[in-house]
């Protein structure tokens, strides 16, 4: 079975001299879009790889959640990046975050449909998911590569919803064709990435469509530790600054509720 995502009509649409994207490739489904992408990273893969899939059979999220959706109900897309060795470590926690506003941006004009950001990993329609993102650094001897992995519903029914705080595309109302998701989400994201290789400051950008700014959130460290505060922004390295207990604090990483 082939991909609902016509190779050749991708690749011909993002694939161009000066691009940011050197190859792609469409598959019905596979085990994980990262996975393979993180292994072609391994094996030397050059930077501007993209991998699209119907479905994945053992899809991850964050923290090793399994991610799965019925086949031809979402987008699984990947990409491999390779930033040059000049940007410094601590800027790559924004390749998450700019991932977010290209699936935002890629929503919107595929679509018309307005999406919202959780900070750090998700997409949210009317504070509904609608997409997560996953990101990977993959060490190798000749450089890093990031692996910047979107699953995104696209079709699926309130039956296969994983879980009721989700929703898809369709739901909210659009008229999904996959191909012209992917192209406008990919389109959207080479642009964030230019900008912030470029060294741009993307924090009000950012701020801007981030719905957990201004709201009262939990910040969940581990398994047994927490904070509550107002979440204010994010910082010049994109983590979460959060006002807690008269103090700001700034978060790299965590799990982000928004309590009102």
């Amino acid at each position: 079975m082939k991909s609902e995502v016509d190779e050749d009509w991708l690749r011909d649409r993002l694939v161009r001299p000066g691009s940011v994207w050197t190859d792609v490739s469409t598959v019905a489904t596979t085990g994980s879009t990262n996975a393979d992408l993180a292994a072609a990273a391994r094996a030397g893969a050059a930077s501007g790889q993209v991998l699209v899939s119907d479905h994945q059979s053992t899809g991850r999220g964050r923290f090793t959640r399994v991610w799965e959706a019925p086949p031809r109900t979402s987008l699984a897309i990947s990409t491999l990046l390779r930033p040059p060795p000049d940007v410094a470590t601590s800027r790559w926690l924004w390749l998450p975050l700019l991932t977010g506003l290209a699936v935002a941006d890629g929503i919107r004009t595929a679509t018309g449909i307005r999406a919202d950001l959780k900070w750090p990993n998700d997409v949210l329609i009317d504070g509904r998911k609608v997409c997560g993102i996953l990101s990977e650094r993959v060490e190798r001897h000749a450089g890093a590569a990031a692996i910047l992995g979107m699953g995104v519903n696209t079709t699926l029914t309130e039956e296969h919803l994983p879980v009721p705080t989700a929703t898809s595309l369709s739901l909210a109302g659009a008229d999904v064709e996959p191909g012209e998701v992917a192209a406008a989400i990919l389109e959207a994201l080479a642009e964030w990435y230019i900008r912030w290789l470029a060294g741009s400051d993307l924090r009000v950008d950012y701020a801007a469509r981030c719905s957990s700014v201004g709201r009262t959130v939990r910040v969940q460290l581990s398994a047994t530790e927490a904070v509550v505060g107002e979440a204010t922004g994010v910082d010049a390295y994109g983590c979460l600054l959060v006002q807690v207990d008269g103090e700001q604090r700034a978060f790299a990483a965590g799990d982000v509720s928004h309590l009102r």
